[in-house]
């Protein structure tokens, strides 16, 4: 079956996501054509030809908190630059491909392709959770206009959907139809990887400004490889018992793997990681960044981790006095290696090809 597949490129979950798909589509003899944006695009051009590099929304951050004005500026002045490059696109792509599905990653043009087109229309993604779940009130507390304003931009970004298959470490009630739960998509390298319990602290936060918890992390008295911080730096910095770790895919699935615990950001992708590797997760989201104030929410309330607005010593040192506990819910946790999503992607798509949509 050819297939036009799109990908969102804000933040790397999605790229790192939809590469595993991908491959899986592939390898069952489907003929798929790439579209993403930005560093998507980038991670997704080294691993497999002819990607398609489009336009894409983005968030602006300083001090890991969203700055709404300049997100909206910066997407209406690089949108207005791009549109005539993107309608170009797709008149390359309306003459040499003719695809008979369209599946996007959160991803706007694909999906305006598809429905302008006649053709189904599939999604998978983590962000639909908001839209198409019933979310505990507790849960929402003090972040109600935040949510409304989420699911009113995700209900938007691709409505009418033929399925929407959500990816998830965490199961509430299916609030609409055409739609069911999944386990997170975990890359073959985090599935393979040998998993120990060390003594440090996998540390990833890639928002800007964050001196406080450089502090915490200084006088937590553990040892923490810190990734994302210092961005371009090719060899370790060492400063005490902080080590500012270049990047390195395998470096950091080896450093995860064998850590203690997770101190990160509300990124869905690395927190599935880690809950499915049973390393507990101390979540600082973005601040007004709602999906990412969503993920760390739940996973204090499955019992995974904890959740905090701001890292300050007497933070972290809570969590770390949470680690057993969070150990204890973590055993619980059961993943099954992507084959039930690629089941249920496979039974649509031979819907699609007897004509069911």
């Amino acid at each position: 079956m050819k297939l036009l597949y799109g990908v969102v490129g804000e933040g790397m979950g999605h790229a790192t996501r939809s590469r595993v798909v991908l491959e899986h589509l592939l390898a069952d003899g489907h003929e798929v054509e790439i579209m993403a944006s930005s560093r998507a695009a980038d991670f997704l051009s080294a691993r497999f030809p002819e990607v398609h590099r489009i336009h894409g929304l983005h968030i602006v951050t300083d001090d890991n908190r969203v700055k709404k004005a300049r997100t909206f500026l910066s997407n209406l002045l690089k949108g207005a630059v791009s549109l005539p490059g993107q309608i170009e696109a797709y008149f390359k792509l309306l003459e040499d491909f003719e695809p008979q599905a369209v599946i996007s990653d959160f991803e706007s043009w694909t999906y305006l392709f598809g429905k302008a087109h006649g053709l189904p229309v599939f999604s998978i993604d983590n962000m639909q959770v908001i839209h198409r779940c019933d979310i505990p009130e507790e849960l929402l507390r003090g972040h109600r206009a935040d949510f409304e304003l989420a699911r009113a931009f995700i209900q938007a970004k691709l409505p009418r959907c033929e399925h929407y298959f959500i990816t998830t470490f965490f199961q509430p009630p299916i609030g609409r139809k055409r739609t069911s739960l999944h386990f997170p998509i975990l890359r073959p390298e985090i599935i393979s990887a040998p998993v120990e319990r060390g003594d440090h602290l996998l540390v990833y936060q890639t928002a800007e400004g964050h001196e406080e918890l450089v502090e915490a992390l200084a006088g937590c008295g553990l040892e923490c490889r810190v990734y994302g911080m210092r961005r371009g730096i090719e060899q370790e910095q060492r400063e005490g018992t902080l080590r500012f770790m270049p990047f390195s895919e395998k470096g950091f699935i080896r450093d995860l793997a064998t850590s203690r615990a997770v101190v990160t950001g509300g990124g869905f992708t690395l927190m599935s990681e880690a809950v499915t590797l049973h390393k507990p997760v101390l979540s600082v989201p973005i601040e007004d960044h709602f999906e990412q104030i969503l993920n760390g929410r739940y996973l204090q309330h499955m019992g995974y981790g904890r959740h905090a607005e701001e890292v300050d010593g007497a933070a972290l040192g809570a969590f770390l006095e949470a680690l057993p506990d969070c150990e204890a819910a973590l055993a619980e946790y059961h993943h099954d290696g992507n084959e039930e999503l690629f089941a249920a992607v496979n039974e649509h798509l031979d819907l699609t090809s007897v004509g069911y949509y």
